[in-house]
């Protein structure tokens, strides 16, 4: 699956564009601003794009009206298959957002079931709706909204309508714009026959499509396997990563990355590729959330080291802040053009370090050295072994550990470092060793 040895690029079109938070109905071509950022994505080292929703919706993108076209604020089919076209050019490929546990109150069957109401042939499309209640909105009916937002309009994804609605878009996609994969929304809440079948049609649809799932807590594997998605997001170690710098606590993501992937037998998800974010649209920009700055280049030396498949946010990479608690848009902003920076320069280096080793793609994971700021752990595939080694605390720090043999290759610089029975770690450092 080409998406194992990939870097990923998240943009959220309706903040990187620009676009009204309220959908005015203007069309206006904002999309076609992805293509002036191409050069800058290739210099990252990404060669995939996870675009949060694009889709015609009442706001946000996650509130869907039409499956089928591009949100007016964004453009026109046209212009989305023309960004398409040139990142495939570029080798770039593309995973759009997939929300299909909910529509927007303007979506247009739950407008005919506003308008119709009992005798609306779309009623059962939805999750539970009660012609003698009410809601939110005094619509004179009550309807399940996702976890109680009734914006967010439950579907009925046991509905065959509704699946083959959703597939007949998917499929539309592929056509249009040539896809690649699929980020599936809320997808811990989907229904899991419907994951099955969606796995099943996708794989039809063009080999080696990628899915993956937002999840959050529990135990992944109950979508995560050969039947449904191929990934889910890793929020267990987005916890861990930031955490772990904060309270200079390097046992923490130690944990849970040996309880993921370590060598025991019981480890969960040994062998699997998660999706690894130090931030995202829903969350405190990496650099508002970590409390020293000299651990940026560390973080994502981590979350490109660890097992996974790295994401990095737009606008993260050079450092942008922006803060949860200011509301979502701050945290989806319009930037007027790329910045290039030393962080920016650092994670394409991480980038080109993590594609050009097999082991830092499939590789085993287990712990080597661990103090409360230092961590070195391998990672090993068919006779190839790179130490991941970071020192997050303000001093010099030896390292003591036997990779067989007294020279290694920094992939992150290309330099060739001396190894006796150690090495010793500047302050602030990581090295990916091989």
């Amino acid at each position: 699956m080409w998406a194992y040895e990939s870097v990923f690029y998240q943009i959220y079109p309706l903040g990187f564009c620009g676009a009204p938070f309220e959908n005015d109905g203007v069309l206006e071509h904002r999309i076609l601003k992805v293509n002036d950022w191409i050069p800058h994505i290739k210099k990252l080292g990404a060669d995939a794009i996870y675009f949060s929703p694009v889709f015609e919706s009442d706001t946000h993108g996650y509130n869907t009206r039409d499956y089928t076209k591009i949100d007016t604020r964004l453009g026109t089919n046209e212009d989305f298959a023309q960004v398409c076209d040139n990142l495939h050019k570029d080798g770039i490929k593309v995973v759009l957002d997939g929300v299909f546990n909910h529509v927007g109150r303007g979506f247009w069957a739950f407008q005919d079931v506003l308008k119709n109401r009992e005798s609306s042939p779309y009623v059962n499309w939805f999750g539970r709706i009660a012609f003698d209640g009410n809601s939110n909105y005094n619509d004179g009916l009550w309807y399940e909204g996702w976890e109680g937002n009734y914006d967010l309009v439950k579907l009925n994804l046991r509905n065959e309508d509704v699946i083959q609605h959703i597939f007949s878009a998917i499929k539309g996609w592929v056509d249009e714009f040539d896809i690649d994969g699929l980020r599936l929304d809320v997808a811990y809440c989907l229904d899991h026959d419907f994951l099955r079948r969606l796995r099943e049609f996708c794989d039809s649809l063009k080999p080696d499509f990628f899915l993956v799932g937002e999840t959050l807590h529990g135990d992944y594997n109950q979508i995560m396997n050969d039947a449904m998605l191929h990934s889910v997001t890793n929020y267990e170690c987005y916890k861990g990563l930031y955490s772990s710098f904060n309270s200079m606590n390097m046992f923490e993501i130690n944990h849970s990355l040996l309880r993921q992937f370590g060598p025991e037998q019981w480890t969960l998800y040994k062998g699997k590729h998660l999706l690894s974010f130090v931030d995202n649209h829903d969350v405190t920009r990496v650099a508002s959330i970590l409390t020293n700055e000299k651990h940026l280049p560390l973080i994502y030396a981590l979350a490109f080291g660890m097992p996974g498949i790295p994401c990095v946010y737009y606008g993260s990479e050079w450092g942008e802040k922006a803060k949860k608690e200011d509301g979502d848009p701050a945290l989806r902003a319009c930037f007027e053009a790329p910045q290039y920076n030393e962080l920016t320069e650092w994670i394409s280096k991480l980038a080109k370090a993590k594609k050009e080793s097999k082991a830092l793609c499939y590789g085993n994971f287990y712990s080597v050295v661990l103090t409360n700021g230092q961590c070195v752990f391998g990672r090993e595939r068919d006779g190839e072994k790179v130490f991941v080694c970071i020192n997050a605390a303000d001093q010099p720090f030896f390292a003591g550990f036997d990779m067989g043999k007294g020279e290694a290759t920094d992939l992150i610089t290309g330099k060739q470092v001396t190894l006796n029975g150690g090495l010793e770690l500047p302050p602030y450092s990581a090295y990916f060793l091989r």
